[in-house]
This record gives C-alpha cells, structure tokens and sequence, in this order.
C-alpha cells in the first residue's frame, strides 16, 4: 500500500463516451471507443499514472457495459497502472460473476484489479436485468454483503431475497490480491459514507458540481463511522472523481473540453430535470480554483489537486476524460500531460511537505 501521508495516487476515469462530436457531428462506433480505451490505458500506463477507472453503463451514449473486459484487454500491454471499475452497478448485477470477473483481471494483470461498487448514476440497468426500483436500497445492501462474503472465503453459505442462496460452494479463480480490493462509490450520499466507513472499506465521491471543499462533511461522517467500528483511521483510502482536462494553456484547455462536456450536460439536464442550459458562464465559473471542474494547464490543474488534498484529505484522484465525445488525439495528450507534469507536481510538493513534518 503506499505510502499516503507523503504522495497520493492519480488516475484517469472514463464512461467510454460515444456520443456525437459537437464539431463535426459524427458519431464514434462503440467498437472504435473500446478500441481508443485500450489506447489510453496502456498510455497511462507509460507516463507514470497510477490508475484507470471505466464506469459501467447501459445505454447508446456510452460503450462501457462490461468494464473488467476493456481493462483485461490493457492488463498484458501494462505493467503497474491498477485496473479499476468505476463503477460496477452492483445493484443489477450478480456478485458471483462481478467477483469472477475481476477476479480474472487480477490474475490476468498479476495483482492490479480492483472494483468500485456503487448503485450507478442512471439506471437503464434495472429493467434490463428484471431488477425493480421498489428495491433500490435493499439490492445494494445484499448484494455489496455477498460480494464482500465471496472475497474473503473460498466457499460461500449465504441467504438473501433477491438471489438464490448459496451452500458451502466455491467461487473461482480467486484473485492474486487477498483481498480484493472493494472500493465503495458515492455521488454523496451520507447513508453510502456512513456505510463505508463501518465496513472499513475505501470510498469514492464523484465530485462533479458545486465546491469540492464541501464534501468534508462526509469525509468527516466517513472517518467517524470508521473509528467507531474499530478501523484505523490512518488506513482509510478517499478518492475522488471529477470532470477535466490538461491542456498546453489554460485556455486552450477549456476552449477544448468545453463544447463536448456542455452537450452531454445538456443532455443529461433533459432528463433529469435540470434544463438545457448548460452554458461557457457556468463552464468557466466551475474551473476556477474553488470549482469541481480541474481544467486547465499543468500548473493549474496541480493546484486544484493540492487544494482538494489539502481540504478533504484524498489519497486518490480520478481526472475524468472525456465528457461527451473528443478527438482521440486530444485526449490522448491531456492523459499524457496528467502523467509527466501534473503528477510530478503534486507528488514533489505533497514529498516536501511530508519532509517538514
């Protein structure tokens, strides 16, 4: 494990967007999307990133229904980037085969799989796997308890109402880490915190509105839950996940990222309810240094990630690229630019200020 008082690990997360490009209006294939994954992560890989997240969703919008495969596929072409889901809708899902499967890619990647189980942000999943929203709450709460049963013992016994029941059966292969990593995914949720904490488990807050500084509340809930079930509060792990972009300048940066991450803003505002009024003034107002958007040059970019450290105290950092669809090209260089001037920052100054203590 590292070393977190002195450094923090950073990494990419992705949906595998394959929306229409806001430019030209063509529309990327799922299969090229997948393929561009594989790129990127093996990329990451190369430049010295840490770790690579693909979220799970099941809609036109997005290519990533099976993450664990997309990342087994980049396992053999890398060396030491951890190989995350972000997240696995373990609500829809069965934890036999969530555990199978990364326990595959644990073998594959010889010990650098992990899972980020959470409830999802859409919910397309429910429907198409028979599962009911009635049962929203209660599918997660039984299903994280099975997954969490299968990756702590060979043979499993377990009664739930929502699955059939297991009696002394094994689960296989079993993965190389022991245990599996099982990261706990939260848009904000304080129940999910509180949840995390009492299982000692790492957590994850999607960070993508608002002022990240105000996610302390529930870090604060996170660590309390934690201590009070007896966990170290000095093994926690807290990650984050936000929408960005590195560019050469910082306005080149948001000239960039802004055209694709308002249409799929837009789009996303439709169906919740938000409206379609996505607009640059908001944009702009979201990447300042207070703002949960981390666009912009190298310098900039490092900033917010020591700010956010500073203020929630995370020893993960999930730069979200892209948000809606972007030339390959581009963000090929921003996941290069995280790797060699971005991650360099942050690691030397979080170095030097474990050296003053």
């Amino acid at each position: 494990m590292p070393d977190f008082a002195s450094t923090m690990e950073i990494g990419i997360s992705t949906f595998l967007e394959a929306t229409a490009d806001p430019v030209t209006g063509e529309v990327i294939s799922h299969a090229a999307r997948l393929r561009d994954a594989v790129e990127e992560i093996v990329l990451a890989d190369q430049v010295g990133l840490d770790v690579y997240g693909i979220g799970e969703h099941h809609r036109a919008d997005y290519a990533g229904t099976a993450p664990a495969v997309v990342l087994a596929a980049a396992a053999a072409m890398t060396k030491r980037i951890r190989l995350t889901s972000a997240v696995t809708v373990l609500s829809s899902d069965d934890p036999v085969r969530v555990y199978q499967a990364f326990s595959t890619l644990d073998g594959i990647s010889n010990g650098r799989a992990e899972i980020m189980a959470g409830r999802g942000s859409f919910i397309e999943s429910f429907p198409l796997f028979g599962y009911s929203l009635d049962d929203y709450d209660e599918l997660f709460e039984e299903k994280l308890e099975l997954l969490l049963a299968i990756r702590d013992s060979e043979k499993v016994t377990w009664r739930g109402g929502h699955r059939p029941a297991i009696h002394n059966l094994g689960v296989y292969p079993r993965s190389v880490q022991s245990p599996l990593p099982v990261w706990i995914a939260s848009g904000g949720n304080a129940q999910s915190a509180v949840r995390a904490g009492m299982l000692g488990l790492p957590i994850a807050f999607a960070i993508i509105g608002g002022m990240p500084e105000s996610f302390a509340s529930l870090v604060a809930l996170y660590k309390k839950a934690a201590v009070q079930a007896g966990h170290d509060p000095d093994k926690l792990q807290i990650a984050t996940h936000s929408h960005g972009f590195v560019g050469e300048t910082t306005e080149q940066a948001a000239d960039s990222f802004f055209p694709s991450t308002k249409a799929q803003m837009n789009v996303i505002g439709r169906e919740r309810g938000w409206g379609q009024n996505y607009n640059r003034a908001a944009f702009d107002a979201a990447r300042t240094l207070r703002g949960a958007l981390y666009v912009g040059d190298p310098e900039f970019v490092a900033e917010k990630i020591l700010l956010l450290r500073k203020n929630l105290g995370v020893t993960r950092f999930f730069l979200h690229v892209n948000v809606g669809t972007m030339p390959h090209r581009e963000v090929m260089r921003a996941i290069e630019l995280l790797g060699t001037k971005v991650a360099p920052i942050v690691r030397k100054e979080l170095a030097q200020d474990a050296a003053k203590e």
